[in-house]
């Protein structure tokens, strides 16, 4: 009961801070997920045609997942310097492999049988895939969305180290002051607001699921 005082006291004490480090926290999730989604879902409508295509940009981008984040974040600062930039950057690279697998995914799971109905309405094949391969693949694609969110919330906390704000900095804040007092108040804020945020933006996404697809397909 004691810490748990001491730490509404801190956080009392702290709202603007609070709120400008979660808009930074938002903002990298926002951006990168929008961008990231545009990005992997063209890709893999660019290559659902091509077999080396698609194994070769799944590749490269699982690539990026297997880079320890503290390192994807540092390489770019002699290019674009500290702050924003090369956690964006950073960020992107890690939200793309889920949107663009099951991108991929889904619209390879498309029943062949479906596609050749369409055809044989007189459907031209950009009308087939704005009509039928998005719309069908969309429950998959909307899933790998939520699992890159749920990556870039978590990873966005390193963005600190760089400069990049965000409620990382309550984190680091907290480890650098151990154990003095309000330290510990000070990583639990950074954490339990992490996972606050991922949580409104999951149910935001499951909202958007419930609104984009229909009931026969959901």
């Amino acid at each position: 009961m004691e810490f748990l005082a001491s730490w509404w006291t801190f956080m009392s004490t702290r709202l603007d801070q609070i709120q400008e480090s979660t808009l930074e926290h938002s903002l990298y999730v926002v951006s990168v997920l929008g961008l990231a989604s545009v990005f992997s879902i063209a890709l893999g409508v660019l290559t659902r045609r091509s077999v080396l295509a698609r194994e070769l940009s799944l590749a490269i981008t699982s690539v990026f997942l297997t880079l320890p984040a503290l390192a994807l974040f540092t390489i770019f600062i002699p290019l674009v310097g500290l702050g924003f930039a090369p956690s964006f950057i950073a960020l992107f690279l890690y939200s793309l492999l889920p949107i663009l697998r099951n991108t991929i995914t889904g619209l390879d799971g498309i029943d062949s049988s479906v596609l050749d109905a369409a055809k044989g309405m007189g459907l031209t094949s950009r009308q087939v895939l704005l009509r039928i391969q998005l719309p069908l693949a969309w429950p998959v694609i909307l899933a790998g969305i939520r699992v890159s969110s749920m990556l870039i919330v978590g990873v966005a906390a390193i963005a600190t180290l760089v400069a990049g704000g965000g409620l990382g900095d309550f984190i680091k804040s907290g480890l650098a002051r151990l154990p003095l007092p309000n330290s510990l108040e000070a990583i639990w804020t950074g954490t339990l607001l992490c996972l606050v945020l991922a949580l409104i933006i999951d149910l935001i996404l499951q909202a958007t699921k419930r609104a984009t697809i229909s009931r026969g397909i959901r």
